[in-house]
């Protein structure tokens, strides 16, 4: 079998690609999976990594742009479905899965209309506009939240959670402290933005530092900072004192969690998705122009749980962080019991879940006849 995943762009929407294709593998050996993206997507450099081939097709997001630059993407979104009537063609697959955003437009519209069958993931509370066009067409949704349920039809939609790495839950501590040079027994904080990094984020942890001096000797960090202030960020470290490990990209993102007592960092659904499957205590903030304002959704539902604190972008300031940082340090009571409820919202199994129903859509037509695997009548919309 020969199984096409489209899309990527960020690692929000490609994590939970190379999940779902590590459950395919893991099910049948001798499923084929080939990705397809774009040239300056993330895609570009991490699936090749994870040892999976990678296509381009021409694409480019076309909400929030300029007029000159919407005509642009306008124009690379038909190069899109021709680039990708010409690979399907070539590729000939068995089935398509859609990660979610531009580059997965074109490869899911042209399988749908070619009748392979497709299945696309969506992870946020609010569709973006390329899934809600794909679900009328598409032969099944793998939502996230319930509260995507209106955007699509109901009798192909299903409730699978975001899928995470199986390395997620499963990486040991003792061997992430080897691994990122921490010190054992110290208190970890993990930071990191997205992909990129997040300025305002990492702004606000250099600045705490000057309200933590008397816990220099007690915590440490692991510090994404992205490219653009890797240098600024480590500096700055250095110029303080405390001890951690900066970089531009940490590529072992499952052995960070398991070396991180806190993590800060924005509220993306593929982030989230991971920190409850690991059930680490969490300071949100989220990205505040994200579409449709998902993030501060995502990030609240985890805070009416008890699973998170939240602080917006806009009150972000070194002062209240550094104060919230030092309330959790001090509770180990309250850490313990906001574990307790990440991990009471975390879907550890909903790689396979897709995996099953991607699967019975060659076995069994499409996933509205009959009982699917792995979406029984409670996941099923």
């Amino acid at each position: 079998m020969r199984v096409v995943i489209a899309g990527g762009g960020t690692g929000g929407h490609l994590f939970p690609g190379i999940a779902v294709a590590e459950e395919l593998k893991r099910m049948d050996g001798s499923v084929e999976v080939i990705f397809v993206g774009t040239e300056h997507g993330i895609e570009a450099s991490i699936v090749p990594r994870e040892g999976y081939p990678l296509r381009y097709v021409r694409a480019e997001g076309v909400v929030g742009r300029s007029p000159v630059k919407t005509v642009k993407a306008g124009i690379k979104t038909l190069l899109s479905l021709y680039d990708s009537r010409t690979l399907l063609r070539q590729l000939r697959p068995d089935a398509l899965v859609g990660l979610g955003g531009y580059a997965s437009f074109g490869p899911l519209l042209t399988g749908a209309l070619m009748s392979i069958p497709t299945v696309i993931m969506e992870q946020n509370s609010v569709p973006g506009s390329a899934n809600r066009v794909l679900g009328r067409l598409v032969d099944a949704v793998c939502a996230t939240y319930h509260e995507s349920i209106s955007f699509f039809p109901k009798n192909k939609t299903y409730i699978t959670g975001n899928p995470v790495r199986r390395e997620i839950v499963s990486a040991g501590r003792e061997e992430a402290y080897e691994l990122f040079g921490l010190e054992r027994g110290k208190f970890t904080i993990l930071v990191f933005g997205g992909s990129a990094g997040a300025r305002r984020i990492n702004s606000a942890v250099c600045g705490s530092f000057a309200h933590l001096h008397d816990l220099k000797e007690k915590i440490q960090f692991l510090h994404q900072a992205g490219k653009s202030d890797f240098e600024t960020v480590r500096e700055t470290y250095r110029k303080w004192g405390f001890r951690g490990t900066v970089a531009a990209f940490v590529h072992q993102m499952a052995e960070a969690y398991a070396v991180a007592d806190l993590v800060i960092s924005r509220a993306g659904a593929t982030t989230l998705a991971e920190l409850t499957a690991v059930g680490r205590p969490a300071i949100l903030v989220p990205y505040p122009f994200a579409a449709a304002n998902h993030q501060e959704m995502n990030a609240q539902r985890l805070a009416e749980m008890g699973a998170a604190r939240v602080i917006s972008d806009r009150e972000l300031d070194p002062e209240i962080l550094a104060a919230n940082i030092r309330g959790l340090y001090d509770d180990p009571g309250m850490r313990h019991e906001m574990q307790r409820s990440s991990r009471s919202l975390g879907k550890p199994d909903a790689a396979q879940k897709v995996a099953e129903i991607v699967t019975s859509l060659l076995k069994r037509g499409k996933p509205g006849q009959g009982k699917t695997a792995g979406a029984s009548r409670e996941n099923h919309v």
